[in-house]
């Protein structure tokens, strides 16, 4: 750098940053499943949560992230945190080959879960994000809470332990 050059940095304010804590399972897997999402900008934290009849715990994992991001009302930027490293490793290493191979997996099948994908990649694309993994239950209160609220909504809905 020259004399007089000043470094730009684009790093955003701590607190003006949304951040995300996301989970989703099911029980059995497939089968029922429920999803959650927790938000928090500033002192300001909202809950989303959901449920589905028929489904997998990746793809519960997916739909939390897709809803969460969806869900901003304008651009952000975001820490999203996951105990999923399906989710994490599929949007920061694999979502851009799948992109550039028209969603054809490396082994040459189709990528599984296209449309949750597609959603998030479509919700993703107006925010700057950063896609932390966090190990689940692992004392995380931010992840233990996710969890919570993904198995009441599964619970609410299906009925199931």
């Amino acid at each position: 750098m020259a004399s007089g050059d000043h470094l730009i940095t684009t790093a955003p304010d701590p607190k003006n940053v949304v951040e995300i804590w996301t989970d989703g399972g099911c029980k059995p897997n497939p089968g029922p499943g429920g999803w959650a999402a927790i938000l928090k900008y500033r002192d300001v934290v909202k809950e989303l949560s959901g449920a589905d009849p028929k489904t997998t715990n990746n793809r519960m994992e997916l739909t939390a992230a897709a809803a969460a991001l969806e869900s901003l009302k304008r651009p952000c930027d975001v820490v999203l945190h996951t105990d999923s490293q399906y989710l994490r490793d599929g949007i920061t290493r694999w979502s851009t080959g799948w992109v550039r191979k028209n969603w054809v997996s490396s082994t040459g099948d189709p990528v599984a879960n296209i449309d949750l994908w597609q959603r998030i990649l479509a919700a993703a694309k107006v925010h700057r994000i950063d896609w932390r993994w966090v190990r689940g239950h692992a004392g995380n209160d931010m992840n233990e809470r996710a969890d919570q609220l993904a198995t009441e909504a599964r619970r609410a809905a299906f009925g199931n332990g």
